[in-house]
C-alpha cells in the first residue's frame, strides 16, 4: 500500500513526489498549513582569491522588503516574500510557493573585510560580495636564495 503522500500524486490539490522530497530536505512547504510559514531561500556559495559570492533566490521580493545585517562574525539577510493573490478557503487552490517571513544567516570566515561588504539584487537573484582582507589575498613573493 502506498503512503497517502503518493496516492494523490498528479491531482491539482494532492501532494506530488517532489512535494515529499521538498519535505524531506527542506520541511513542510506553505501549502499543507494555513497562515504563513517561515522559510529560508536557496544560495549559491562561490569562492575566489579575491572574495566570497553568496547569490540568494529571492523572486517576487522587492528589494526594500531585503534586509542584510552583520554582527558577530554572522551575515544574516531576511524579509518577506507577500501573498499577492489572498483567497477565503483553500478549495480549488494549490500554493507550493513560500509566502512570509524569511531569514538566512551565514558564518563569515575571517578572511572578510566586514566593512566592504556589497549586495546586489538583479532578476530575483541577490548578489553579496564579501571581499577578502588584503592579508588574505594569495600573493607570490620571491625569495632570495643565498
Amino acid at each position: 500500500m502506498l503512503p497517502e503522500l503518493w496516492t494523490k500524486r498528479g491531482t491539482l490539490r494532492g501532494p506530488t513526489f517532489d512535494d515529499f522530497i521538498e519535505r524531506f530536505f527542506y520541511g513542510w512547504p506553505s501549502f499543507e498549513r494555513m497562515g504563513e510559514v517561515t522559510w529560508a531561500p536557496r544560495a549559491d556559495i562561490h569562492e575566489t582569491d579575491r572574495e566570497v559570492l553568496i547569490d540568494l533566490e529571492l523572486p517576487g521580493i522587492k528589494k526594500e522588503d531585503i534586509k542584510i545585517e552583520v554582527k558577530s562574525n554572522f551575515l544574516t539577510v531576511s524579509g518577506e516574500r507577500k501573498q499577492e493573490r489572498k483567497t477565503d478557503t483553500l478549495e480549488g487552490s494549490r500554493l507550493e510557493r513560500h509566502y512570509g517571513e524569511f531569514k538566512r544567516s551565514f558564518t563569515l570566515p575571517d578572511t572578510v573585510s566586514e566593512d566592504k561588504i556589497t549586495a546586489a539584487y538583479s532578476n530575483g537573484v541577490l548578489t553579496i560580495t564579501l571581499p577578502k582582507s588584503e592579508k588574505a589575498i594569495p600573493r607570490e613573493v620571491e625569495v632570495e636564495v643565498k
